[in-house]
Order: C-alpha cells, then sequence, then structure tokens
C-alpha cells in the first residue's frame, strides 16, 4: 500500500515542481506575443505614408532604414531582442540561425497544409550553452501591400526593380504571392 501511495505522489510531486516553469513559460509566450503584434501594424502605416508620397521604389528605404530602428526602439523599451528573418532574405542580416530555419520551414509546410500563416507562431524555452534564452517567432504573410516589392519581378515596376537591383543585388526575397510566408518576427529574451 505504502508503495502505491508513493508511486503515486512522485507524478503529483513533479507535476506540482514543474507548474511555476509552465506558468512562467505561458507569460513570456503572452509578452512575446504583443511585443511581436506592436510591429506590424506601425511599420504597415510607415510603409502605406511612404507608397502615397513617393510610389512603392521610396517604401524601399522603409523596410530597409525604418523598420529595424522601429525593431530596435521596440527592443529597448521592452528588453526582447527583435529581428526580421526569411528563408529568402532580401537583407543580408535577416538570414535565419538554425532555430528561425526549423521554425520557417515548419511554417511553410503548416501553410501549405492550409493553416492560416497570420496565426503561425513557436515560442520556447532554449538552451543556449550554458545559458537559457526564451524565443518566439511569429511568420510574416505576405499581403497584397507587399507584392509592389516583393511579388513576381515581372509584376514589379521598372523604378522597383532598379532600386532592388542598386541596394539588395543579392536580393532573393521575390516571387511571393499574396498569404505565402515571406519571413518571420523572430524574437529573444535571456533568462
Amino acid at each position: 500500500m505504502k508503495k502505491q501511495i508513493a508511486s503515486l505522489l512522485i507524478p503529483v510531486a513533479l507535476m506540482l515542481a514543474a507548474t511555476p516553469v509552465l506558468a512562467d513559460e505561458v507569460l513570456l509566450l503572452e509578452q512575446a506575443r504583443t511585443v511581436a503584434a506592436s510591429i506590424p501594424p506601425k511599420l504597415m502605416a510607415v510603409l502605406q505614408d511612404e507608397i502615397a508620397k513617393g510610389g512603392p521604389e521610396g517604401a524601399i528605404g522603409v523596410c530597409r532604414e525604418k523598420a529595424p530602428k522601429m525593431a530596435q526602439q521596440t527592443a529597448e523599451k521592452t528588453g526582447w531582442n527583435i529581428r526580421r528573418v526569411s528563408l529568402k532574405n532580401r537583407n543580408p542580416k535577416a538570414v535565419p540561425d538554425a532555430w528561425e530555419r526549423a521554425a520557417l520551414l515548419d511554417f511553410d509546410q503548416r501553410n501549405a497544409a492550409g493553416e492560416s500563416p497570420g496565426l503561425l507562431e513557436k515560442g520556447e524555452i532554449v538552451a543556449e550553452g550554458d545559458a537559457k534564452a526564451y524565443r518566439y517567432i511569429s511568420a510574416i504573410p505576405t499581403q497584397k501591400l507587399c507584392s509592389s516589392c516583393h511579388g513576381k519581378p515581372e509584376d514589379m515596376s521598372e523604378a522597383v526593380r532598379a532600386k532592388l537591383s542598386e541596394l539588395y543585388p543579392e536580393d532573393k526575397a521575390t516571387g511571393y504571392g499574396s498569404g505565402e510566408i515571406r519571413g518571420a518576427l523572430s524574437i529573444k529574451r535571456a533568462l
């Protein structure tokens, strides 16, 4: 009888010991989601303004210069490291690391299977050497507005193609259709 009670108590004790970790992870996920959700609306508003002023070719500078500054400002306010990554990067700094690459490949598979690209995300505590970090990544679906610079090259204006060629001679971030995953917002915080 004592053995049976002991065998029941051990799993219960382990579950109770894990509860704070699970609660912390849920809190981290919610924080990361909030940070990630705050950036795209601001970026889209600035992009729309720039397109209205100078056409799509004028908006290329927004993604090149203003988007990283917006991410940096948000990082300074929140304490999360933030970057955009893609399997088909435009900016050489946007090459995904192994964790991000695995998530992006998973997102592509899930999107192809019918999952909504706007809902694709992953968050987890990971070991980084002797330290731990919470990592979160959420898919960036291609919207109609994005197709001017990320769609099929033959559908882009000559001015956009020229500007992209000038600024990004190794550009891989074209050929996307609406709803396809163009990349992801990757967020990390050391624990």
